[in-house]
């Protein structure tokens, strides 16, 4: 028995799995319910099948093409980001769209529909996936496109692995000028400042994205951080280098650790630091800018064996006030997460029939495990997202209960018809009529 666990440790499930060495593995030869795994880094329930088996898709790493002139890359689905930048960024390539760790794998990228601080300018993964391999556990193998088995290419992405397995994809990289961008910071004071900075920085960089803090109340109420960045020419004679982490949390710290007057003091010292770049263009390698908690080995560690809770929601962007009165409850909560991530999706469509992101504010939370005091928490928030037409991000969920779901997702009946008969995740038990 292997413990598989999601990156929040809550929860653990202890399990078998099954560990192809190739890429061809016949699933017909199994018993039981099935579930892919890559690498962990979800932090709720979605990639664990406490009651059956999953398929640790890891070892399925291997570059199969990649051409260099039009910037094509096919791989098998377990290869990590890490080793795909390492790959094709000396080569002049980059990911169309990333998260905010290379730690995760292709697969689990396309099954999350995963989303990066580009999504105003080039939305989700799945809009530049071109086609992958679906293996279905009655043996049938579907090559899924925008234009073959459409169907099936729509419900595996942001499908949460419930259609099949992934066996390959082939993906549309973009062209960069070096290994680094070009950043600048400015500081806001408020939900509608940084509004505001979000509708000039989307019409005129590549990336952006906002640090809030969300411990502090009365004149420090909203203050955050707002990075835009883009790809620059840097005539910097650096050489490539992989960011591995700069330090690492040995041991899971005691839960005393992580109280409102910790939070509160990590918020104004994280602020106050930052805010020196102000007005100030600085050139940072991608492995700074697009993953600073990746310096960090184990980070997760930090909030001890009891585990965090992440909360990730989006509500339309005429809604702000709910995100107001979401952020007043957090301050008041003295729950306050130590980095807040606020970003302003933008309007292109995902292919993807489950996918996360729609126009609007999106903030992504930790909140440590204080058992009933954050749930109590966290469903509050719920009503508020409910009430605003809004919706949580299932990658990042483990307490979403069934009506919320659907009440997000109203598209699920749809999505039910191409989930494979054998596959199954203890996040789709909770949120479906589905307890097998």
């Amino acid at each position: 028995m292997t413990s598989y666990t999601s990156w929040a440790y809550v929860p653990t499930s202890t399990q078998k799995a099954i560990k192809p060495a190739w890429m061809d593995f016949d699933l017909g030869a199994t018993t039981g319910s099935l579930l892919p795994y890559g690498n962990g880094r979800s932090y709720g329930d979605s990639c664990l099948n406490s009651s059956g088996l999953v398929i640790d898709s890891k070892s399925l790493n291997r570059f199969i093409s990649f051409d260099t002139e039009q910037g094509i890359l096919r791989c098998e689905a377990g290869t990590m980001f890490a080793d795909i930048l390492q790959f094709i960024v000396p080569t002049g390539w980059f990911l169309p769209v990333t998260p905010g760790t290379k730690y995760v794998t292709l697969g689990g990228a396309i099954a999350n529909d995963v989303h990066g601080k580009n999504h105003h300018h080039d939305g989700t993964i799945g809009r530049h996936i071109r086609c992958f391999e679906l293996l279905r556990s009655d043996g049938k193998s579907l090559i899924c496109s925008p234009k073959e088995n459409t169907d099936f290419f729509a419900a595996t992405i942001g499908g949460l692995g419930l259609t099949g397995f992934i066996s390959w994809a082939e993906i549309q990289l973009i062209k960069i000028p070096s290994p680094f961008m070009s950043v600048e910071t400015t500081v806001f004071h408020g939900l509608e400042e940084f509004q505001t900075l979000s509708e000039q920085a989307n019409t005129n960089h590549r990336y952006s994205v906002a640090w809030l803090d969300c411990a502090s109340s009365g004149k420090d109420f909203a203050r955050g951080l707002f990075m835009v960045g883009d790809h620059a020419n840097s005539d910097k004679e650096e050489k490539e280098r992989v960011l591995e982490p700069k330090i690492s949390v040995p041991f899971n710290l005691p839960k005393q650790m992580i109280n409102k007057y910790s939070v509160k003091a990590f918020n104004t010292l994280y602020f106050n630091k930052n805010r020196l770049n102000e007005g100030k263009i600085i050139y940072q390698h991608y492995d700074s800018f697009f993953y600073p908690l990746d310096g960090i080995g184990n980070w997760n560690r930090i909030y001890g064996s009891q585990g965090f809770y992440q909360y990730q929601f989006v509500v339309p962007s005429s809604q702000l006030s709910v995100m107001e009165q979401a952020l007043n409850k957090i301050v008041a909560s003295g729950l306050g997460s130590f980095l807040a991530v606020l970003k302003e999706f933008g309007d292109l469509p995902s292919p993807g029939m489950l996918s996360f992101p729609s126009p609007g504010l999106c903030l992504a939370l930790d909140f440590a495990n204080r058992g009933e005091t954050t749930l109590a928490l966290l469903q509050q928030l719920d009503q508020l997202v409910i009430n605003a037409g809004g919706k949580v991000y299932p990658a990042k969920d483990v307490r979403m209960p069934q009506a919320a779901f659907q009440s997000y997702y109203p598209n699920y009946e749809e999505f039910e018809a191409y989930i494979d008969p054998r596959f199954i995740s203890d996040f789709w038990r909770r949120v479906s009529e589905k307890k097998s």
